[in-house]
Parts: structure tokens; C-alpha cells; sequence
């Protein structure tokens, strides 16, 4: 198997709203707010119109974009016994993805994300985990982790207790380990963590620019290419408008944008994006292939509504 990922098996609701809508439920837009209370999700969720219900999860989503280039993949994310888990699987199993867990009925529902698009096609997350964010090292099966070429994780799935033990177990048994350090609010609520993680135990490390100033508390770029420059392990950091960069040691790696794209819906931009390099990079391709590889699947999956191509 090429790649194995661990993280949150969550099913994104899709929504439109207007900027009122973000501004009058106290949301910060671009970024993703937990909510620990399924009776305040439902409420929510009450009150909008669905557009469209998909399988995702930011590393669930990269993996599905690998398994449609071709790749031998698989996942671990854990799901209850319930509508939404069953749909869950099934999703990853019609993408070829290979599902290592076995579920069963929990205390908490299978995990949902509500993605609310606003008219300015960025994406806003309100996110009941459920049984998502209770993954323990159970849950993590350590042979089919050492089969992965390299395993894949994600900042969102990152928390004190058994998700942190299961984070840990697959680091230590890996040949090799990447992240996504996933959001903004993840990276403040754990930065030394994450920051020790990038520093000693990830072979490589997606990020986007806010994120990684705010993991270094950076004040500018410049900043953040020294930090990469003396880490010597491979850091890929999308840039929005400016294009994407590469750094491993002194080299430095830059493409831009594509132009004229009908952009729709950023939802799944950055999982698409780790999906295409990370192909390029356990395909053996050059820096500079790898980040177009990446752009080329974040360009196409931001010109339709939702997260996987």
C-alpha cells in the first residue's frame, strides 16, 4: 500500500448561506468551529437547506484524490454503526479506498460537518465530531501501518487522551509520516505540539501560510523560510492567490496559480492539493511536478460544489 490515512471520518453536509448567516451564528469565516453538542448541531442544521451530503474529512478526502490517481491507498477513521457511518463506508469503498475499521454501534453518532459556502465561494466548518474524535489506539491497526509506504495524518484529529495515543502509535510504527497541520484554531490549541511534531517527528508537513506563521509566531514569510530552511524536512505551504512553495533545506520551490478557474466552492482546495503532490512525491516526480501536481487537483475540485472530484 502507497499511503494510509488517520483522521477524522466526518460526512460533510453542504450548505449555502449569506455573509449574515456566518456573522449572526458568531462564525469566523475560512475557519472551523467544534461543537461538542448534538442538540446545538441539530438546531443548526435545522434551519438550512441541504445542497449536497458526501463522505469527507480533510485526510479521508486527500486519500480518495490519491486512490483516483491510481494509488493503492487505504483509511482508518472511526464511525458508528448508524445511517451515516454506513454511507461513510460505502463512500470509501466505491473510491477503491481500502477501509481498515470495523465498525460498531457507539455512544456518540457517526461524525458531521456542516460546510457553509457563502456567496464568495469560501467555506465555513461547524463540525459535531461525534465518534470521530474518540479514535483510540485500538482503533489503529500497527501492521497495516507498517505495510504504508507512509501514513498520512491530520492536525484535526490531534487532541489530549486516545486520540493523541492513536496520533502516536501510528508515528512510531510508520516508514515514513506526513501531516496536515489542517487549521488556524487547531495550530493556537496546539502549538507545541504540532511544533514538536514538525520538528522531530514528520517527514513532511502541509501547511497553509497562516498556519505556519502562526505555528512559529512568524512576523513575516521570510520567516518561515528560514524555519525551513534549518528544519531540513520537506514543508509544502499553499498560498492562496500567491501559489504554492516547497522548501527541503536550501531548496526552495514556487509555482502560481492557474487563472480564469470558475471557482465554486473552496471546500477540500488544500485536500486536493496534499493529494496531487503526495502523488507526485511517492511517484518519484521532481519538487516542481509535485506542486503542480497539486494544483492541477485543487484547481479542478474548487470549480464544483464539494470536496472530491
Amino acid at each position: 500500500m502507497k499511503i494510509l490515512g488517520i483522521g477524522n471520518a466526518i460526512v460533510d453536509v453542504i450548505c449555502k448561506v449569506d455573509e449574515e448567516f456566518i456573522d449572526q451564528n458568531n462564525l469566523t469565516k475560512g475557519t472551523m468551529k467544534l461543537i461538542f453538542d448534538n442538540k446545538e448541531f441539530q438546531s443548526m442544521l435545522s434551519s438550512l437547506k441541504i445542497e449536497k451530503t458526501i463522505s469527507g474529512g480533510s485526510v479521508a478526502n486527500s486519500i480518495v484524490g490519491l486512490s483516483q490517481l491510481g494509488n493503492k491507498v487505504g483509511f482508518i477513521g472511526k464511525v458508528s454503526d448508524d445511517e451515516l457511518g454506513n454511507k461513510y463506508e460505502e463512500g470509501l469503498k466505491s473510491e477503491n479506498v481500502e477501509y481498515f475499521y470495523s465498525k460498531k454501534k457507539e455512544e456518540l453518532p457517526t461524525g458531521t460537518c456542516l460546510i457553509l459556502v457563502t456567496p464568495d465561494s469560501e467555506r465555513t466548518m461547524y463540525t459535531f465530531l461525534g465518534t470521530a474524535g474518540k479514535i483510540n489506539e485500538n482503533d489503529v491497526n500497527g501492521e497495516v501501518v507498517k505495510q504504508a509506504e507512509i501514513i498520512f495524518l491530520e492536525g484535526y484529529l490531534w487532541d489530549e487522551g486516545e486520540p493523541k495515543r492513536a496520533f502516536e502509535k501510528a508515528i512510531n510504527g510508520a516508514n515514513k509520516v506526513a501531516m496536515t497541520l489542517s487549521d488556524q484554531f487547531c495550530v493556537d490549541r496546539h502549538k507545541p505540539h504540532f511544533l514538536e511534531l514538525v520538528k522531530n517527528k514528520l517527514d513532511v508537513t502541509f501547511a497553509n501560510e497562516q498556519e505556519m506563521m502562526s505555528l512559529i509566531d512568524a512576523k513575516n514569510f521570510d520567516e518561515v523560510i528560514d524555519f525551513g530552511k534549518s528544519l531540513k524536512k520537506l514543508i509544502v505551504i499553499t498560498m492562496g492567490s500567491k501559489g504554492a512553495i516547497s522548501i527541503f533545506g536550501d531548496e526552495i520551490n514556487e509555482i502560481g496559480v492557474d487563472n480564469n478557474l470558475n471557482i465554486k466552492d473552496l471546500t477540500g482546495a488544500g485536500d486536493l492539493f496534499a493529494s496531487g503532490y503526495l502523488h507526485g512525491f511517492i511517484n518519484n516526480m521532481s519538487p516542481i511536478e509535485c506542486l503542480n501536481k497539486g494544483k492541477e487537483m485543487s484547481s479542478k475540485v474548487i470549480q464544483q460544489i464539494g470536496a472530491r472530484l
